[in-house]
């Protein structure tokens, strides 16, 4: 089921492209347009890298949750199960393909961000850390992909409801400090699971202490794919019943 949802990656060009291509023209844009009138008190690319990280985990959940929709749509479980083949191995499929399609995404946008001046000063055992709450983020938000692909009755739906996913890194501090926001922003953006995974990797990455942020990521990441797992789980019982 994994190399299957990898091969209709691979076959959806468009899609494919726009997801890997999409997250580094941002982070550009960040650095050579907004960079020099954002002040954070470092060099902006080595602030903006972490946040363009988490776009790219929204664009891939928004591929996730198609996919799901579209087999939901096409009926390809009932063929599964002609098969012998159990329909959940089906969306796990869909969760690991999305696993390895933000890791290879993820690793475009720092080879970029290194060409263009990104130069951490964390240690390797720093860089292992940040990586770990990275993917674990990452399954957390394709676990989540997955029970809204479940949910949603189109491909459109699900791809506009995890819109929402790719816009929680602006309301956060992944391209500005908090502080900056209007005061009735400041509480959410302080208090979203995006802040405590950008704050933790940034700090991570730049060798700098990390504080209660790490742990705050972790939690984050756990409560999601909990209740992503069970919702999935209950929503695709209900639909394929």
């Amino acid at each position: 089921m994994v190399l299957r949802s990898l091969r209709l990656s691979l076959r959806n060009v468009d899609a494919l492209t726009t997801a890997l291509v999409l997250p580094v023209l941002l982070m550009v844009m960040f650095v050579y347009l907004f960079g020099g009138a954002i002040h954070t008190g470092t060099h902006y690319v080595n602030y903006v890298v972490p946040g363009v990280l988490l776009v790219c985990v929204g664009f891939g959940a928004a591929t996730t949750a198609v996919s799901v929709a579209s087999d939901l749509r096409s009926g390809i479980i009932d063929r599964f199960r002609s098969m012998d083949v159990r329909g959940e191995t089906l969306i796990n499929g869909h969760v690991v393909a999305s696993v390895a399609r933000n890791i290879l995404s993820s690793t475009l946008v720092f080879a970029v961000a290194l060409a263009i001046g990104f130069r951490p000063h964390g240690n390797p055992a720093s860089w292992l850390v940040a990586i770990c709450i990275l993917a674990l983020f990452v399954l957390a938000i394709s676990w989540f992909a997955a029970a809204i692909g479940i949910l949603a009755h189109s491909p459109e739906a699900a791809q506009g409801i995890t819109f929402l996913v790719s816009f929680l890194p602006y309301p956060s501090s992944a391209f500005v400090p908090i502080h900056t926001m209007p005061s009735w922003l400041q509480g959410f953006a302080t208090n979203q699971p995006v802040t405590a995974v950008v704050d933790a990797i940034r700090a991570l990455l730049d060798g700098a202490p990390v504080g209660a942020s790490a742990w705050h990521a972790v939690a984050w990441s756990v409560a999601i794919i909990t209740v992503s797992v069970a919702l999935a789980g209950g929503l695709f019982r209900r639909r394929s019943s």
